[in-house]
């Protein structure tokens, strides 16, 4: 193993994964010591040590980690969301971000689907029936037909545009609105008459100061009576205590959630008993192959930051 003589680290945030091999060989070719803190005080910490910082989705990169970087590299984000890292104070100092896009956008689209259909028709309604010692009453008798039911799509990069295809391979009316992003896949729509008008409303967008509490209360209040939302992007896009007032009002018919404003998802959070909601923890990205293909090309930016090379998908 290279010696590392100036105690230089490869920190990587707080996280989850089975094992750091791919992130341990990388520190040893280049003399570095592998830093893995348990908790944000203590990656915080580590910033000033730093040549590149991996970044998950249970640690934050704010303006003060940024401001104790010193001679840092490149910050890497497992992942393609980077709502907890300041990409302004980034580019203020001069540090390149680079997210991982593409390694799980079949598995996270088929989340959606899934949920969606569950959820359209009424299976959650079903099992709790069942659970609670009751049999049909009017389970189902609000929703459409599959050819007759409208789902819209909010946001057509690769995870919404395959959620669409789907749907529309399927039978269902398709309709969907992103303003960055030019599509010809279905009939582009307004924001308002996606979630107006849509039996299943699938988002599919990053969270940001435009798109926090995209489904908000009043945007509940307007929405199909049986309509069901699904999010497997994250947990800021949905107001969550409105949501739960409007799943306990019947308001609309469902939720779909794979991401969450907190997560984990606290043991008292009101959407842990509200009615016809599929919740998963954070894993719609998750298979066979998506986990060596995440850490792969992770570490690969990383290497390439550590050269000098440029990084892909910089943001």
């Amino acid at each position: 193993m290279p010696a590392n003589p100036n105690g230089r680290i490869l920190l990587v945030a707080p996280h989850r994964f089975p094992d750091l091999k791919r992130e341990q060989a990388l520190a040893d070719a280049f003399g570095l010591e592998l830093v893995v803190p348990a908790d944000q005080s203590g990656f915080t910490a580590r910033m000033a040590d730093a040549d590149v910082v991996m970044v998950t989705p249970y640690a934050k990169m704010t303006a003060k980690e940024f401001s104790l970087l010193r001679g840092c590299k490149a910050v890497v984000r497992y992942g393609v969301g980077y709502d907890n890292i300041d990409v302004a104070e980034a580019r203020k100092i001069g540090v390149p971000v680079s997210i991982v896009p593409d390694t799980a956008s079949e598995e996270v689209a088929s989340h959606a689907f899934a949920m969606g259909l569950a959820l359209a028709r009424r299976i959650p309604h079903g099992q709790a029936a069942i659970a609670g010692g009751q049999w049909a009453g009017v389970i189902g008798l609000d929703t459409p037909k599959l050819s007759n039911l409208k789902v819209g799509v909010v946001g057509m990069g690769r995870i919404g545009r395959l959620v669409a295809k789907w749907w529309a391979a399927i039978g269902a009316s398709v309709h969907a609105y992103d303003p960055m992003t030019r599509f010809t896949d279905c009939p582009s729509a307004t924001l308002a008459e996606v979630l107006e008008g849509s039996d299943v409303v699938s988002l599919h967008v990053p969270l940001s100061d435009e798109t926090k509490n995209l489904i908000s209360a009043d945007v509940l209040a307007r929405m199909r009576r049986n309509a069901v939302v699904i999010n497997v992007s994250r947990g800021g896009l949905i107001d969550e205590h409105a949501l739960v007032q409007a799943l306990f009002d019947g308001r609309i018919a469902g939720a779909g959630l794979d991401t969450f404003l907190q997560e984990p998802l606290p043991a008292d959070h009101p959407l842990r008993s509200a009615p016809n909601v599929i919740m998963t923890p954070h894993v719609a990205w998750r298979s066979t192959t998506s986990l060596d293909a995440l850490q792969e090309q992770t570490v690969e930016r990383a290497r390439r930051a550590l050269v000098g090379e440029t990084m892909p998908n910089l943001v």
